[in-house]
């Protein structure tokens, strides 16, 4: 695995159909540091994802990795989706996970090593000649992550990779992920909805606004020891610090949509 190398948004704005999804978005993420974005539904999160994996090119200001600008997709970076659909049905747990490397020209006994050594650890040896749609949700979530892994990414970009998992699922992925990164030392920028998971995770948590033209509106640091315990009084208080940030960010957009009362709107301006 590359070490983990940093990410540079410098008043990054992104456009989707003419609309201003994100706008002036500032964030250092340094080398194999791990961090959580969130913030309402539809605020530009897995855009500005986008925008640094290079599918979405920057409107406006500058995005760059390590030391080079982002002009599109690269092997530098890697990108674990929320739906295991990214897995190609057509190839076996095995074939997938050498895909990137087959494409990039890697011969075969190399290519071989990488897709042992990640299915290694991601506890998925034994399914190797098995075909995605033969796999749980889980499963196919571990062998997209072994795909990336694979291809030795310094920057892992994770888009609510478990938003789809019941919770015990969701649960083992969470700790797997955390053993993963530092393990491997790559940098992690991850998108959740679930405040609890980005507690547990994350170096840094980064909340946004209401969109559109989402800016960042708390960068919140972890001081807490890994791997973590919700229940500890830090992590209790941090979850409960980023529920208020996210719920008042919730409350204006509804405010500004007409669908919060009169007398609601006036405890929303108090």
């Amino acid at each position: 695995m590359a070490q983990g190398a940093s990410i540079s948004l410098e008043r990054v704005a992104v456009r989707l159909g003419g609309v201003e999804i994100v706008s002036g978005i500032d964030l250092e993420v340094a080398p194999g540091e791990f961090v959580a974005l969130l913030g309402p539904s539809g605020c530009g999160k897995s855009t500005l994802l986008n925008g640094i994996a290079g599918f979405t090119p920057a409107a406006a200001g500058r995005v760059r990795v390590g030391d080079r600008p982002v002009t599109g997709p690269g092997i530098d970076r890697g990108v674990v989706f929320q739906s295991s659909e990214a897995l190609f049905p057509w190839l076996t747990v095995r074939e997938n996970v050498e895909y990137g490397a087959r494409i990039r020209g890697v011969k075969a006994r190399e290519r071989a090593r990488l897709a042992a050594e990640h299915l290694r650890m991601v506890g998925l040896s034994a399914a190797a000649d098995k075909f995605p749609g033969e796999l749980s949700g889980g499963m196919r979530q571990r062998a997209q992550i072994a795909r990336v892994l694979a291809n030795e990414p310094a920057v892992i970009l994770m888009d609510e990779p478990f938003g789809a998992l019941d919770a015990q699922t969701r649960e083992v992925l969470q700790r797997e992920v955390d053993r993963l990164w530092r393990e491997t030392g790559a940098t992690i920028l991850f998108v959740t909805h679930d405040i609890a998971e980005a507690v547990l995770l994350a170096d840094r948590v980064v909340t946004m606004t209401t969109g559109p033209r989402a800016r960042i509106k708390t960068v919140a640091p972890i001081d807490l020891a890994h791997p973590r315990d919700l229940e500890q009084p830090g992590a209790v208080a941090l979850v409960r610090l980023l529920r208020d940030d996210i719920a008042a960010e919730v409350n204006r957009a509804l405010v500004a949509q007409g669908l919060v009362l009169a007398t609601e709107r006036a405890d929303a301006a108090a």
